[in-house]
């Protein structure tokens, strides 16, 4: 992915009223003008290669931000107390609206939609490519523009978002947090009825080998409809979709799409990896490993700090997070673990045995027998919770799902008068 050509929003914001052009390797290369009149299929090839890079970019800070605020972990470093002070509510301290940890894993995910945008119009406008094959490349970039919609919804929880932004010059209004979730599915079934034929007129990463394909790619729209589904408390949809995704009840849980990364010069590594035991270091919350039910094998995901507890701020803990192990490693979009517990949870309620069965898969895959517990709805929910913080940790869920089921006051509090934000404020610049 070197020497990416995409589409940035001028000064990273919403508000801007112009693009620019960034990173364009050869000086004699297509225009943007050149690029939405009449694109070849090598340029097309660029702008979804672009895409994919800019779905890496920011990533980091969401993944940080909504596993600290969900006491996941801590992030202590000497060089930015906002981590440990405004992030985690410490004492008096509110959330700035112009603070990084807010704008930048926000404005991330619209560059991604904007540039997405970009290679929409450039495909319908261009005569290279057949109507198929058009269709296979709104089919893709409607599918990511969904997805990143919903990491930005997710920041911004009941403050809603904007999900037309195709007019840089006219951008929608704000909506409310509910018609916000349905049109994001809207998006994903549109996506969804696109995605047809044999083969893609286009090549993706090897972190997405697998679900490369119109067929396996709709695959992965239809998991995310079923996550969407179940956020809009759809839980006989979320079955349906699901029924039609990539979920595998015998499959190996970490199968699904994800962001490929790399440490060869010019490319983007995975910035979630961090070299354990150092003293400017992602420490898990101490609640995880004592809430860890005996040989939960998921617990590899902590390493113990040879060099013992590390505090700062009046916080400490005695675990390394551990989840990406290299530079190289891959960030999952959505996994096969993520999909079997999804599938638990909708059944919850109208088949308690299947849900059972499914928490089952996830129990025995972790190295734990199979669930003992009552099976009524409320049992069955506390273990559904209990399996997602393992299962998902560190992957932007825990204060997501906490919220959504009106539990973010069960979530530890360190310090007298922290608090735990139930979402992020509305970036400064984003304000009418």
């Amino acid at each position: 992915m070197k020497n990416i050509f995409y589409i940035l929003l001028l000064g990273c914001t919403l508000c801007a009223v112009s693009c620019s052009i960034d990173e364009i390797p050869n000086p004699n290369g297509p225009s943007i003008e050149g690029l939405l009149l009449d694109a070849t299929k090598s340029q097309l090839q660029t702008l979804v290669t672009g895409s994919e890079d800019l779905l890496r970019q920011e990533i980091g800070f969401y993944y940080d931000v909504t596993a600290i605020v969900g006491r996941e972990y801590y992030f202590f470093t000497g060089s930015d107390p906002r981590y440990t002070g405004e992030v985690l509510g410490k004492g008096d301290s509110q959330l700035d609206n112009a603070g990084f940890y807010g704008t930048r894993p926000y404005f991330g995910r619209y560059r991604t939609i904007r540039n997405l945008n970009v290679l929409i119009e450039s495909a319908e406008n261009s005569t290279t490519i057949t109507p198929a094959e058009l269709n296979g490349y709104i089919g893709f970039a409607k599918t990511f523009q969904a997805y990143e919609l919903h990491l930005a919804l997710n920041l911004q929880g009941e403050n809603g978002i904007r999900t037309e932004v195709s007019d840089i010059n006219n951008l929608g209004a704000f909506e409310s947090f509910d018609a916000a979730l349905a049109n994001i599915a809207s998006l994903l079934d549109e996506a969804n009825g696109l995605l047809s034929g044999a083969e893609f007129a286009f090549n993706l990463s090897s972190a997405m080998s697998g679900f490369d394909t119109p067929a396996t790619f709709a695959q992965f729209n239809r998991a995310l409809a079923a996550r969407i589904a179940l956020y809009r408390g759809d839980n006989s949809g979320a079955a349906s979709f699901l029924n039609n995704s990539f979920m595998d009840m015998g499959g190996a849980m970490q199968v699904g799409p994800a962001r490929s990364y790399s440490s060869a010069g010019g490319d983007f590594a995975n910035n979630l990896f961090r070299v354990p035991n150092q003293a400017d270091a992602i420490i898990a919350h101490p609640s995880y490993t004592e809430d860890a039910e005996a040989g939960d094998n998921r617990l590899n995901k902590v390493l113990l700090r040879p060099s013992g507890t590390l505090t700062l701020d009046d916080l400490s803990g005695d675990y390394d997070v551990w989840v990406y192990q290299s530079l190289e490693d891959q960030v999952p979009y959505i996994n096969n673990e993520e999909l079997i517990l999804m599938m638990a949870e909708a059944n919850i309620g109208s088949n308690n045995s299947a849900a059972v069965d499914a928490l089952n898969v996830v129990r025995n895959a972790a190295g734990l027998g199979d669930y003992a517990g009552g099976t009524s709805d409320s049992d069955l929910v506390a273990e559904l919770i209990q399996q997602r913080r393992y299962s998902l940790f560190g992957l932007g869920h825990r204060w997501v799902d906490m919220r959504r089921w009106g539990l973010l006051d069960q979530l530890p509090i360190d310090r007298a008068n922290d608090d735990v934000w139930p979402n992020f404020p509305r970036p400064v610049s984003e304000i009418e």
